[in-house]
């Protein structure tokens, strides 16, 4: 079932929201503040992410940085902020729609399915004999099994890829899955790294490459 997350600190759209996108078959979590939206970010993933940029503890904005920097997921902005720069700098940030405040239901439903129709299909990227669906963030096999790893193991695959050529320091890495008040450490992130080596079949470490005394770095022609 297609998961969306939705972040509205309005109680009475919220529950109108969550109500009618139920019942056109999604599987809604709703949440109210930037918090709590990260808190679901950190151990699940959406297929889309409508989102309020006024939130009480923070912007929507900061927030979909966030998102756009560590996962796949489309987002759809609802705001009361509809000038030109509000919806310049959603569309910056990489938001898929930006649909002002007050907005028809209809409206909102047909945009939603839009955008999910558009993200349907995504490619795939090669390494070696296996397959990464950034999509389905899976991992797909030679034989064509699809292995799932760990939700931060792989929001770290992802961060690497989209990242590239540039390297990724440990900090910067802790930073982006774990936030600045964190426990995990450079092993932590060096753990990870051999998981993924390990699901890739890349144990030599050419398509994630160390960079001696820096980080990590995403190789795609894996030379």
């Amino acid at each position: 079932m297609t998961r969306l997350l939705l972040v509205e600190d309005d109680r009475s759209l919220g529950a109108t929201l969550h109500e009618r996108l139920v019942r056109e078959g999604y599987d809604v979590t709703w949440v109210e503040t930037k918090q709590r939206a990260l808190a679901q970010l950190q151990d699940t993933w959406w297929d889309l992410i409508v989102l309020d940029v006024g939130l009480p503890d923070g912007s929507g904005f900061e927030l979909a940085r966030h998102i756009k920097a560590n996962m796949a997921a489309p987002v759809i902005f609802i705001t009361a902020l509809s000038s030109a720069e509000n919806r310049l700098e959603g569309f910056e940030i990489g938001a898929e729609e930006f649909i002002p405040k007050p907005f028809h239901l209809r409206e909102l439903l047909l945009r939603v399915k839009h955008v999910l129709d558009n993200h349907a299909v995504r490619p795939l990227i090669n390494c070696n004999s296996h397959r990464i669906d950034l999509g389905a963030r899976a991992i797909i096999q030679p034989d064509g099994q699809r292995e799932y790893p760990p939700v931060r193991d792989f929001q770290l695959l992802q961060l690497l890829i989209v990242s590239a050529p540039r390297v990724i320091s440990r900090d910067e890495i802790l930073d982006a899955l774990w936030g600045e008040d964190s426990l995990p450490n450079h092993r932590t992130v060096d753990n990870m790294i051999v998981r993924l080596r390990q699901s890739l079949g890349d144990a030599e470490g050419r398509f994630i490459r160390s960079v001696r005394g820096i980080g990590y770095q995403w190789n795609e022609q894996g030379e």
